[in-house]
C-alpha cells in the first residue's frame, strides 16, 4: 500500500485517483500519523440486480412492455417526438397504473 502526505496527495490528485483506479490503495498520512485512507470502490453491481431490489422494495415499477420503435423515430419537423404520441403514452401509462393500483 502506497502512503501519501496531504500536501503531496493534494498536489498528485489525478495521479493518486489514477493508481485507486488501477486498484491500489494510499494511506493518508498528517505528519507522518495515518488519517485516511483511499480505496477503490467496488465494481459496479449488477443494474437488473438493482432494478430487482428496488422494485421488491416498492420504489421502482417495472414495465410491462417496451415502448414501440415507432415511438421514437424523429417527426419531419425535427428530432422531437410528437406531442400526441407522447401524451397517448403517459395517458396509457397512468391507467395501467392506475388499474394496478385498484386491482383491475
Amino acid at each position: 500500500m502506497r502512503s501519501a502526505g496531504i500536501a503531496d496527495l493534494k498536489n498528485n490528485l489525478s495521479r493518486y485517483l489514477r493508481e485507486v483506479r488501477e486498484g491500489r490503495e494510499i494511506l493518508v498520512r498528517d505528519r507522518h500519523l495515518p488519517v485516511a485512507k483511499i480505496v477503490p470502490l467496488p465494481a459496479a453491481s449488477d443494474p437488473e440486480a438493482e432494478e430487482l431490489a428496488l422494485t421488491a422494495a416498492g420504489r421502482l415499477r417495472l414495465p410491462s412492455r417496451k415502448l414501440p420503435e415507432s415511438f421514437w423515430t424523429p417527426s419531419r419537423k425535427g428530432r422531437r417526438v410528437r406531442l400526441r404520441r407522447l401524451v397517448e403514452a403517459v395517458v396509457r401509462d397512468r391507467e395501467e397504473r392506475d388499474a394496478g393500483l385498484l386491482g383491475r
